[in-house]
């Protein structure tokens, strides 16, 4: 099973991002857990400088940005 994990306090973004996670998923027919990280401290441990991040199994896939669904998607496809 994949697990995502969206990094950062709650913001707007953060909040479009696991929206972009999840319509990924569905473009990508692939299920998983979507953690929400919102502990300052292990935001700063996973290496996200600017957020929101994105890990896909455990490796930061982005920061600082929201993807395009569809590249999410390709990362998801890229972790199985």
């Amino acid at each position: 099973m994949i697990t995502i994990k969206v990094l950062g306090p709650g913001c707007a973004n953060c909040k479009r991002l696991e929206e972009v996670s999840r319509t990924a998923l569905g473009l990508a027919q692939v299920e998983a857990d979507i953690v929400k990280v919102t502990d300052m401290q292990e935001i700063i441990a996973a290496g996200v400088i600017k957020t929101p991040g994105l890990m896909i199994n455990g490796k930061l896939v982005s920061s600082g940005r929201i993807p395009a669904p569809a590249t999410v998607a390709d990362w998801i496809h890229a972790a199985q």
